[in-house]
């Protein structure tokens, strides 16, 4: 009876039934083990409840992009359509002389592109190294069509001279291999010389780099008007009586109600010289009817419009973090001495860095990818590196020129994300 109300003997009686000493659920089965089958069916089950999207994210966007960034080191569109001189070129190191043997493989192949009519897609394909060679292809390739006889150089040039140029025969040596870095370097002002090093293109052709840093600068400077321009509206948004703070939301809220290409087109009638600012201006007397403000086709309208478009990005993160800000913290500074400043500069804006933080990446980020804006009222002076992209895309269809630029600016929005998230924190980031 002692050991029937000892607690120690109930504790020894209740686990003498277990073999290992380990905790068993009511049937008998191990807990620990049942608990990890329970989780790993939450986990079975959360996901393939999201793999839905999961499908459509990777089918339309991961894919996608993953198949145009191969473009910007894959481009088999010489060595698919030239195997022979390709085959040449991988016997020969850089250096050797072509002799008659690879002029030989080099009409061969024309003869047999010609015929298969891929000889468009070979000379586009050299076209991007040495502009101008694409009609040497086709023109060359209607000829050898109609039969060609050795020896084939003096054929070859006889045809066109272009044929025995070295920079030819180095720029299909290095097309000869589908995966090159060649669209790299272009894209970074660089080229591959004739002996194989890599070299700077030429002062008036280096227009990568200086758009690539145009684009970085103006963006930030974008940023930086967003937030000098929205955080006395967040905080007004936040502070008034909700009934107003209502009626201002709807203002911020108005431009995402409007089509960009609207809000964009009503800037070029605004800005342009005989343009409705202009006209104020002149009327009241602050600039002379043949003074008036060049403010459109340069970075002035770029950043003008680009500013008030992404505006509504800054406010928002904003105020949604200054929504929950206690005004009391505020008030209790100022009762203990501070200034208006030191309060606002010591307890109030710290507390507004995980909205200025998300704010500003959202802002920064977009502003890098526009290209439409910068398209309309940009001008030569205000274009970004998204214009180069899309021309590379839609005018004159270099993928792979595309691809590369695309791939770098995509690597440096990463860096600049890892900086901000060593530097800050991600975590710290808060979006409403």
């Amino acid at each position: 009876m002692a050991n029937a109300l000892d607690p120690h003997a109930a504790i020894t009686t209740t686990a003498s039934g277990l073999t290992d000493g380990a905790l068993r659920t009511a049937d008998g089965k191990p807990l620990a083990r049942a608990l990890a089958r329970s989780q790993s069916l939450a986990r079975r089950r959360a996901f393939l409840l999201v793999l839905p999207l999961l499908a459509f994210i990777l089918i339309t966007f991961v894919i996608p992009i993953g198949q145009m960034l191969q473009r910007s080191f894959y481009n088999d569109g010489f060595s698919a359509n030239m195997p022979q001189i390709s085959a040449w070129f991988a016997e020969n190191p850089r250096g050797t002389e072509p002799d008659e043997a690879a002029w030989a493989a080099l009409a061969a192949d024309l003869t047999a592109s010609a015929e298969a009519r891929t000889i468009g897609v070979v000379g586009t394909r050299i076209n991007y190294d040495v502009p101008g060679t694409r009609s040497l292809f086709t023109s060359t390739g209607r000829q050898v069509r109609r039969g060609i006889e050795p020896p084939y150089r003096a054929a070859l040039t006889e045809i066109n001279q272009d044929w025995a140029s070295p920079r030819l025969w180095s720029a299909m040596r290095e097309a000869s291999t589908p995966m090159t870095a060649n669209f790299y370097l272009a894209a970074v002002d660089r080229k591959r010389a004739e002996d194989g090093s890599i070299q700077q293109v030429e002062p008036r052709q280096q227009v990568y780099v200086m758009l690539f840093m145009r684009t970085f600068w103006l963006s930030l400077l974008i940023t930086g008007i967003t937030f000098v321009l929205g955080f006395p509206i967040a905080h007004l948004l936040a502070t008034l009586p909700m009934r107003k703070s209502n009626l201002l939301m709807i203002l911020v809220l108005l431009p995402f109600w409007t089509s960009l290409l609207v809000r964009t087109t009503s800037w070029m009638v605004l800005l342009q010289q005989q343009g409705v600012i202009n006209d104020i201006l002149v009327w009241l007397g602050v600039i002379g009817g043949g003074q008036r403000l060049q403010m459109i086709y340069n970075q002035t309208g770029t950043i003008i419009a680009m500013t008030h478009i992404l505006l509504p990005f800054m406010i928002l993160p904003l105020y949604s973090v200054m929504r929950t800000i206690n005004p009391s913290y505020v008030r209790a500074a100022r009762s203990l001495g501070a200034t208006s400043w030191t309060a606002f500069r010591r307890v109030y804006f710290p507390q507004t860095l995980p909205g200025l933080g998300a704010g500003a990446l959202l802002v920064f980020i977009l502003a890098v990818g526009y290209y439409i804006t910068p398209a309309l009222v940009g001008g030569s002076s205000g274009q970004l590196i998204s214009n180069m992209i899309a021309m590379h895309m839609t005018d004159t269809l270099n993928w792979s020129m595309a691809a590369a630029l695309a791939a770098l600016l995509l690597a440096a929005v990463l860096l600049l994300y890892w900086v901000y998230d060593r530097m800050v924190g991600i975590d710290n980031l808060k979006l409403g």
